[in-house]
């Protein structure tokens, strides 16, 4: 027998209370019972998303919510801006393809986030933009962006700011209202410590005039049925029931602990991680905007990262991430958020040492592990 451990950037582990949730049984949709718990979960992603705007639940991946955007928000042949920062940032620009979309491209060295002054100057070229894309925490590079600047810029121009928070919300701050969001999305599996299966999106009043003009073709991603529906606290097509009645478990949770509390948590965590890699002589990859949800290492000379991954996750059963894309073998990346805690950080630190170790890296043996920990005593 052997104890796994997830320690991946989504999905992540699922709490007791929330495998409770999800093995209830099933009700109907359609009835009084479940319009309580939608209501209940509408009312308490708005906490966690930090708006008094509409917030809906998709059934799909967060990059279903990432296509709604697309496709309520533009017509063919529109100008946005969309932010390359690493793999997540690209599928913005390849959703806005799809869609006869002309995107002007910000592309951004890995490892690094946007400068908004950028942003400012592109929005500033083209006053025909539509839409600012961008990401809060770039998953395959785990550097977190500043939205607060970003939103102060497009905030002066008629553009709507996009933000995709799928690996974020939840983990870090993210004030949707405050800092000028326009449309956020986000999914289940990361900082909301579910399944993967359903996604959210919030929509301000500035988003919803653009909505109204908009011309691309949608039927099941349509954000004006979405809203005619939730008036009536119901969704239009069949909802992931068990996956919203878990939701409720979720977002109780949250409430009881306080974003405050949660986003302190994370950081905490992510500073023992950080703190760990570097006593072990590893260099982070993001060292100038890395995020509190997840830390991407650089793999040290002569060490096969793939094998690194899969010798931790097959012999040891601890998985972490290994690099994508151009980064494939080069990084691997240990996640710190949702339902993952100290000695879940303790134990994946102690794996990755034996493994670095038995592939011939040399280091003191138990440098990681007691960085973190004197990172958490003096919490």
């Amino acid at each position: 027998m052997r104890k796994n451990y997830l320690l991946t950037p989504g999905p992540t582990p699922l709490p007791p209370e929330v495998c409770q949730a999800l093995g209830k049984p099933i009700i109907h949709h359609r009835t009084p019972q479940f319009q309580a718990i939608l209501k209940e979960a509408t009312e308490g992603l708005k906490y966690v998303f930090q708006t008094q705007g509409d917030v809906f639940i998709l059934t799909s991946s967060g990059t279903g919510a990432m296509e709604a955007a697309v496709v309520n928000l533009l017509s063919a042949q529109d100008a946005v801006i969309c932010v390359e920062s690493g793999k997540f940032g690209e599928r913005w620009t390849e959703l806005c393809k799809a869609y006869g979309i002309n995107a002007d491209v910000i592309k951004v060295e890995w490892g690094k986030a946007v400068d908004p002054k950028e942003i400012e100057k592109r929005l500033a070229a083209n006053p025909n933009i539509k839409a600012v894309f961008t990401t809060l925490c770039e998953t395959s590079t785990g550097v977190a962006s500043d939205i607060e600047a970003i939103g102060k810029v497009v905030a002066k121009h008629k553009a709507v700011l996009v933000v995709d928070a799928i690996s974020g919300l939840g983990a870090i701050d993210l004030k949707t209202d405050a800092w000028g969001v326009d449309v956020c999305v986000s999914g289940s599996q990361k900082g909301f410590m579910l399944p993967p299966g359903i996604a959210f999106i919030s929509v301000s009043k500035k988003a919803w005039d653009l909505i109204s003009v908009s011309k691309s073709p949608r039927y099941y991603f349509d954000l004006t049925v979405a809203k005619k529906a939730i008036q009536k606290t119901d969704t239009p097509f069949t909802p992931a029931i068990s996956l919203v009645i878990a939701l409720v478990e979720v977002l109780r949770m949250m409430k009881q602990d306080g974003l405050e509390n949660i986003f302190s948590r994370h950081n905490l965590m992510a500073r023992a991680t950080k703190a760990a890699m570097k006593a072990l002589g590893l260099e982070l990859f993001a060292p100038s905007a890395a995020s509190d949800v997840v830390t991407a290492v650089k793999v040290p000379a002569g060490i096969d990262g793939e094998k690194l991954v899969k010798t931790m996750r097959d012999a040891y059963g601890v998985t972490i991430a290994g690099g994508q894309a151009e980064l494939k073998g080069k990084v691997f990346r240990f996640a710190h958020m949702g339902f993952i805690e100290e000695f879940d950080i303790i134990a994946g630190l102690a794996c990755l040492e034996k493994v670095l170790k038995e592939l011939g890296y040399a280091f003191e043996l138990g440098a990681g592990v007691k960085a973190a920990e004197e990172v958490f005593l003096k919490k």
